[in-house]
């Protein structure tokens, strides 16, 4: 019964036993044998870790700019809602409004705007309205140049439509009148050149 055994054992296991095709290897050989396997599935495991915790950062920012920007989209979309409420406001002054129903109209269209533009704050989305504010390509489209000396060239001097942007991220740029054949505007970076 012994003989059936030994028969069952795999013979391609000789390497492992410490032997090779050239013969049996000494005990250093093995040893260093094992050593170079061993470091090579250290190595394996370092880049599997490494992989591991590569993916986990990765869906973590995915997340989190899903969790920021996931609904600018949407908001976009609603964009074009807050800029009709803007223009039904501007249509007739409340001044100029002659009864009390149309008082209550433009009250409401009011209150309307207004818990909109909150909405969109609570999500982040922020209202550009730069007159008055040095012009930057970042966050302005200019649409027309005015001459206008009273005012530093590059001035945002007209706001046709407010931009928006979600939290570090634009929306939409805001279209706007820029100023020219004014002094040159002052640079924002603080450096006194007159030193």
């Amino acid at each position: 019964m012994s003989d059936e055994r030994e028969s069952l054992t795999p013979a391609n296991d000789t390497e492992t036993e410490g032997e090779t095709d050239a013969g049996p290897l000494s005990p250093e050989e093995r040893i260093a044998a094992l050593e170079k396997e061993l470091g090579e599935e250290h190595d394996r495991l370092l880049r599997a870790l490494a992989e591991t915790e590569n993916t986990r950062r990765r869906a973590q920012r995915e997340r989190i700019d899903a969790e920021r920007y996931g609904f600018a989209k949407f908001a976009g979309d609603l964009l074009s809602v807050a800029d009709n409420l803007r223009r039904a406001l501007d249509s007739l002054p409340e001044a100029e409004a002659k009864d009390d129903r149309t008082r209550s109209l433009l009250a409401g269209v009011a209150a309307t705007e207004r818990e909109l533009l909150a909405a969109f704050e609570r999500h982040g989305l922020k209202r550009i309205d730069p007159k008055g504010e040095r012009f930057d390509h970042n966050f302005h489209q200019a649409v027309f140049e005015i001459e206008n000396p009273s005012v530093p060239a590059g001035t945002v001097i007209e706001v046709l439509q407010p931009g928006y942007v979600v939290h570090d991220r634009l929306l939409r740029p805001a279209m706007v009148g820029v100023a020219k054949g004014g002094p040159p505007a002052a640079e924002p970076d603080g450096t006194d050149d007159g030193a």
